[in-house]
């Protein structure tokens, strides 16, 4: 049987996504926002806190360090980043719901926080509990080995000996049972039959460590998150979670490539303030967040984290949009897998 049927229309797929870097650049997606906005009531008088429920070393470390520059440089208003990395972006979520909602706080989350509520409905909404600021980033996913790897160099050859080890083959992923990455591995390991052992990393270092120092034998991951290993020639993908390959990445074959019938799902990463802020200073983080998506560092940086290839921008709407369909997409996903759906 198909694994498509797992899942939903809405799916954000490639076909829908799929934009010129050319195009992305001759008028930005916040282009018609004005250059200025008056401070309601003088918000804010002081420096922004940006809650990241991750790490600063992965991608959601990196991304919200990119955004608070941005909207510093747009703004002059400084934003200190308060890492809260565990349980898979809940420690984070927690700490970020009880702070008082002033407008002085933002949370930086990924899709994970979609997922979590799709699981179990007592989780926060972040398209309802939480007002979404921007989505900044959608990328895809990749598998990767160590580039000087000689028990196989290449998709065909990594599934054959996996398939030879009897379940001791091991890929680095992230802990959450759920989470994108780890539905994307079961649909993989449906189509393959490879049986592989996931290791679990919270933090991205750890998990790109592992593979770096040969504790496991490939990774799970997304291409910008691993940026660095790619150009020291760390690392190599073997299998790109599209359609169709990027111009990025021409070498490296797709699932189509690969004969894997499913529809890839997305890493997104956003930012959100929570509902209860005054109206007023939402509207202004609203401007200054989709804004700065637009600040030159801000898209020099998402080009070289591979974030061009698909497009990035959703503005509060947008986000909402996104968010509610996701969520509707993973509900689905675990019913199809057998997981209680609360």
């Amino acid at each position: 049987m198909k694994l498509s049927k797992y899942l939903v229309a809405g799916c954000v797929t490639l076909a829908s996504t799929a934009f010129s870097i050319a195009s992305a650049y001759a008028a930005c997606a916040t282009d018609n926002l004005p250059n200025s906005m008056a401070k309601p009531g003088g918000f804010p008088a002081r420096a922004l806190t940006m809650i990241v429920p991750y790490g600063p070393a992965g991608g959601s470390g990196q991304v919200a360090q990119a955004m608070a520059q941005a909207v510093s440089d747009l703004t002059g208003v400084s934003i200190n980043r308060d890492h809260k990395p565990g349980g898979s972006g809940t420690v984070g979520m927690t700490a970020y719901m009880a702070a008082p909602a002033d407008g002085y706080s933002v949370l930086e989350h990924i899709d994970d926080a979609s997922s979590a509520h799709a699981l179990d409905s007592s989780r926060p909404n972040p398209a309802t509990d939480l007002i979404p600021l921007v989505i900044s980033q959608i990328t895809f996913s990749q598998i990767y080995i160590r580039t000087n790897e000689t028990r196989y160099n290449d998709w065909e050859s990594f599934v054959e000996w996996v398939n030879a080890q009897n379940g001791r083959a091991t890929i680095a992923n992230v802990s959450k049972e759920g989470s994108m990455e780890r539905v994307m591995m079961k649909f993989i390991t449906d189509a393959t039959g490879m049986q592989i052992q996931q290791i679990s990393f919270d933090k991205g270092a750890p998990r790109y460590g592992a593979l770096a120092g040969g504790q496991v034998d490939a990774l799970f991951e997304q291409p910008g998150d691993v940026r660095n290993f790619l150009d020291a020639g760390k690392f190599k993908p073997i299998l790109t979670m599209l359609k169709e390959r990027p111009s990025a990445f021409a070498d490296v074959p797709s699932l189509t490539d690969a004969a894997l019938d499913f529809d890839p799902l997305f890493r997104f990463r956003g930012f959100y303030v929570h509902k209860d802020a005054p109206a007023d200073r939402v509207k202004w983080l609203q401007w200054a967040f989709q804004k700065a998506y637009c600040q030159p560092s801000y898209q020099k940086y998402n080009e070289s984290k591979f974030m061009t290839l698909i497009e990035s921008f959703r503005d509060t709407e947008g986000a909402r949009e996104l968010i509610t369909k996701t969520i509707q997409q993973y509900r689905d996903v675990y019913k199809q897998m057998g997981l209680e759906v609360k």
